[in-house]
């Protein structure tokens, strides 16, 4: 079965997308702090379920934020993914998924990651790149009282 949001022929071949480090850290002496993480999925993707799930979790419970979910192929999450991926995200018509953000209590939504195009191996390595990154350190360092 064909989805319609992966090009004619398949998957996009030699797009390579990664880890997005974050623009900087918006806390320290503001009360700024992550609200959510959402993550842009389907359930057909092997990039996304279960190993973006789970991974999700893992840094939803690190920040101790909630974790969103919006499957682009469900009525009424797959509009509200594509705004956000337009927005804040690594747009185009046929957008890669996985795509992570984190919204911050100011209203501002930092893109943090988009699978690859390639194995999920790749797509695994930049979640654990990610959980291990100096940002998220200064992200944990800065939430601590």
């Amino acid at each position: 079965m064909s989805n319609p949001r992966e090009p004619e022929g398949g998957a996009a071949v030699g797009l390579k997308c990664a880890l997005v480090i974050p623009r900087s850290v918006k806390v320290g002496g503001s009360q700024n702090r992550p609200r959510r993480l959402t993550v842009v999925l389907a359930q057909w993707c092997p990039h996304c379920v279960p190993l973006s799930v789970r991974y999700g979790q893992k840094l939803a419970k690190r920040l101790r934020v909630p974790l969103q979910i919006f499957d682009i192929d469900r009525r009424g999450q797959g509009k509200a993914a594509d705004r956000l991926v337009r927005d804040h995200g690594d747009a185009s018509p046929d957008y890669l998924i996985p795509q992570v953000f984190l919204e911050w209590s100011d209203g501002q939504v930092e893109h943090l990651l988009t699978g690859f195009s390639e194995q999920v191996p790749r797509t695994a390595r930049a979640w654990r790149d990610l959980l291990s990154s100096d940002w998220l350190r200064s992200v944990l360092g800065s939430e601590r009282p």
